[in-house]
């Protein structure tokens, strides 16, 4: 597990941003999917905004998402290895973070996240953004894509949803986008924050 954190430090204290396949080990990943597969029901349809500014705009995204409420073996399991990595991330880039709050996302058939930052410089508690991919597999040419710009909006990576790969950036500096999918995408997004307010 040491590599794998390191290889997240490096990443971030080099680029701001790193993808990395297989991170996830398998068994994990197969079980927070099954997860996510038995909960489908309480899924909501996901908004943007937060506090009284959140609001649903499908035109601008319409995946589903369930916050984790880590009351299950595996999410206790997938929380302690974020827990590591917060620790890490700490101990050798001095983020000061505190707190990680991330929820499962499903982007069905022609779901998409169009391009959006995290955090605003200065107005959010947002610092790291992980994605971590729950499928077991990823079709060619589904799509689906997480593509990652700079602040020139000139593309620096488009990531496919394959399995287990781990992707963090620096949530004030990468703008962002989920390309549409072609098939059922499944993932947990997270956010390793400042500060432990309350979810919203």
């Amino acid at each position: 597990m040491e590599q794998k954190l390191e290889a997240v430090v490096e990443g971030l204290a080099g680029q701001g941003h790193v993808v990395l396949p297989g991170w996830l080990d398998e068994t994990l990943r197969a079980e927070l999917r099954a997860e996510l597969l038995v909960r489908a029901d309480e899924l909501s349809r996901a908004g943007i905004g937060r506090g009284g500014d959140h609001q649903q705009q499908l035109d601008i995204r319409n995946d589903q998402t369930l916050w984790l409420d880590g009351l299950s073996g595996q999410q206790q399991r997938f929380l302690g290895l974020m827990e590591e990595l917060r620790l890490a991330l700490n101990r050798n880039l001095f983020l000061g973070l505190n707190d990680y709050e991330c929820h499962f996302a499903h982007y069905g058939p022609g779901h998409y996240y169009q391009k959006h930052l995290d955090a605003f410089r200065g107005r959010s508690n947002r610092v790291v953004s992980t994605v971590l991919y729950l499928n077991e597999y990823w079709p060619a040419g589904a799509g689906g894509e997480l593509a990652i710009y700079d602040d020139k909006d000139q593309l620096l990576a488009k990531v496919s949803p394959e399995p287990g790969t781990l992707v963090c950036f620096l949530s004030e500096d990468f703008p962002h986008e989920v390309l549409p999918a072609g098939a059922d995408r499944y993932s947990i997004a997270g956010w390793f924050r400042r500060d432990g307010g309350p979810l919203s």
